[in-house]
């Protein structure tokens, strides 16, 4: 069943098919009171009304409890284990609440003495209800998974969308044409002073620039995948800072097989030089620590410098959190802090995967 947000004190969705399904349904036992029981057109509308009350009251009262307990988030197996027993019930509500509301018409209008009899009569009433709450319970977690489908197929056009961008982003956030600029000048003059040395200045930039446009096809890689490709620009990074750029390396070498966006990392080290060692007189340190937590892998780049607002809005920064947070699903988490002066800290929080 439907269950949209009420808008201009409209009925949602939800309660539109709610009225119109079971006051349909309920046209047949309308005719059946008209026709063959001989009720009169007042009293046929009464128990037309009592019917449609009826059926809205029980099968909203499970929606309630179904909603509560989640059941709407369950595998079809453990659903069944939940929706069976409760049709059951339903029918069984749903029977004896009929057997009441006919007791009392016969009792109160004919004068029949016959109201104990009739409330637990066993008669086709279950299996009508039977038959009604099944198909009731079958079309609203039917739909219920129909949206849920539908969510999850958005949120991957989503992410499939958004690495994309990230790819083209990532040229122009992380491989600007500044940063390839210098690179391919400090190049030009190794080729000259040490032609070995920019031999491997030419892989190393190739491999970033390979890295850069076919990585993101994935959504994650390893996390000694990704140590690889920052070792790499670090290295290509170090041509051009020699002696003023540092790194410190602490990682769990047990947390290597888990995953990563890619380029996750090595966005966080570039911002460590950009905004931290190359700001810097004497240059610095950047140290980069991988841990374990309860629930997450703790990824840590540190570097020296001053917090400023700007690494906060860059557009690298904000692309990652945004693929943190359609990826992960709130559970990922990234922040830039100063523990101490003259030290800056980008924290990366990523979920463990316990299967």
């Amino acid at each position: 069943m439907p269950e949209t947000q009420k808008t201009n004190n409209a009925p949602s969705l939800y309660w539109k098919c709610q009225i119109i399904g079971w006051g349909i349904v309920s046209l047949l036992w309308l005719y059946i009171a008209l026709v063959r029981d001989h009720f009169g057109i007042t009293d046929a509308l009464t128990n037309y009304v009592l019917d449609v009350a009826i059926c809205i009251g029980l099968t909203h009262a499970y929606r309630t409890i179904a909603l509560k307990k989640g059941w709407d988030r369950l595998g079809i197996k453990e659903l069944m284990k939940r929706a069976v027993p409760s049709i059951l019930i339903l029918s069984v509500l749903f029977m004896l609440l009929m057997n009441i509301k006919m007791s009392i018409y016969i009792y109160m209008f004919n004068g029949s003495n016959t109201f104990s009899e009739n409330l637990l009569l066993w008669n086709p009433v279950l299996i009508t209800g039977i038959r009604h709450m099944s198909i009731w319970v079958l079309a609203y977690h039917g739909y219920k998974f129909y949206v849920r489908e539908i969510d999850t197929a958005k949120k991957n056009a989503q992410l499939s969308v958004m690495a994309k961008q990230t790819q083209l982003d990532n040229l122009s956030a992380q491989l600007n044409p500044h940063f390839l600029f210098n690179s391919l000048n400090s190049i030009k003059a190794l080729t000259l002073e040490n032609p070995k040395i920019a031999r491997r200045a030419i892989d190393l930039l190739s491999d970033l620039l390979r890295s850069s446009l076919y990585e993101k096809e994935h959504t994650t890689i390893t996390i000694a995948e990704e140590l690889a490709l920052v070792k790499d620009y670090v290295e290509l990074e170090q041509l051009r800072f020699e002696e003023r750029l540092k790194v410190k390396m602490d990682v769990d070498d047990t947390l290597k097989g888990f995953t990563v966006p890619p380029l996750s990392i090595q966005l966080l080290v570039e911002n460590a030089i950009k905004h931290g060692i190359d700001q810097q007189l004497d240059g610095g340190t950047v140290e980069i620590s991988v841990r374990s937590g309860v629930d997450h892998i703790i990824i840590s780049v540190k570097n020296p410098g001053v917090l400023s607002t700007k690494e906060h809005k860059g557009l690298g920064l904000k692309n990652l959190s945004e693929r943190l947070l359609l990826q992960y699903g709130g559970k990922a988490e990234l922040a830039i802090g100063a523990p101490r002066e003259q030290m800056i800290e980008a924290t990366l929080k990523i979920p463990i995967d316990k299967k």
